[in-house]
């Protein structure tokens, strides 16, 4: 089954992308890298993670499935002067590579915008070497937790499931993912969690506003309103939902992640 991603690829949402790091966002990972080793990044997005990752390998192929996806990452490793970054148009689903050839296969927020992560997993455990490293983080939106109460928020949570499963994804990715490995025929895995924390005033202006920004112009907004899953007021309100959050002088908003390393 083919899904819809449901962020797209307007400015808000690349403004989040774009601050995600190696560090913030795939520190479970980072202690099995090597200097000799090949990864493929599978939804490099734009490419900062990616970054963070060829400085610490011998190689990395950067993927997404199309090419104006893929353009992003390929303008950022330009921007850092890179050398060591390959590029490949591919499906998760379907990966165009052949068995055996990378040392990790790393995805980071992909699992919940496929149709079918368990087989996004096999093909990943496919293109891996014997005795590498299948590596996914995701986000689990059922686990969102912040205070204080807006109701606008419970709205926006409720909506984003919503339009996300009607897309064919899964958002409360993050504690299904060992089910998945398991069920994609994993015997090795090592399961944990880590956490996204915006509760200092500079954090909440900015997650907040972008947020604010994204549920009225994203892809998401208008695929609500195309669905009828909301209307412009909707979107209004939760828009001001989010501002209403990131002015409070006590607000604190935690997001938290399942991650995966598989041994291959």
């Amino acid at each position: 089954m083919d899904a819809v991603y449901t962020h797209g690829h307007h400015e808000s949402v690349l403004r989040s992308h774009r601050w995600r790091t190696a560090g913030n966002s795939a520190a479970y990972l980072l202690p099995h890298l090597q200097p000799h080793m090949t990864l493929l990044d599978v939804g490099s997005g734009p490419g900062t993670i990616t970054a963070d990752l060829a400085r610490l390998v011998r190689h990395v192929t950067a993927s997404e499935v199309s090419g104006d996806a893929l353009r992003l990452a390929r303008n950022e490793v330009a921007a850092q002067g890179l050398g060591n970054v390959g590029f490949a148009v591919a499906d998760a689903q379907a990966l165009e590579f052949a068995d055996d050839t990378f040392c990790v296969v790393h995805a980071h927020q992909v699992l919940q915008h496929v149709g079918d992560p368990v087989r996004a997993l096999r093909e990943m455990r496919r293109v891996t070497r014997p005795g590498g490293i299948v590596a996914a983080r995701d986000s689990d939106y059922a686990a969102f937790a912040w205070y204080p109460k807006v109701p606008a928020l419970d709205d926006w949570l409720a909506l984003y499931q919503e339009v996300a499963r009607a897309n064919g994804g899964e958002p409360d990715a993050g504690r299904r993912l060992l089910s998945w490995a398991r069920a994609a025929g994993f015997d090795d895995v090592t399961p944990t969690a880590s956490t996204w924390c915006f509760a200092t005033p500079e954090d909440r202006a900015w997650w907040g506003g972008m947020w604010a920004d994204r549920v009225l112009r994203s892809a998401m907004a208008r695929q609500a309103l195309a669905s009828g899953a909301a209307t412009p007021r909707d979107l209004e309100r939760i828009s001001e939902g989010w501002l209403e959050w990131a002015a409070a002088g006590d607000g604190w908003l935690a997001i938290p992640h399942g991650e995966i390393l598989c041994r291959a």
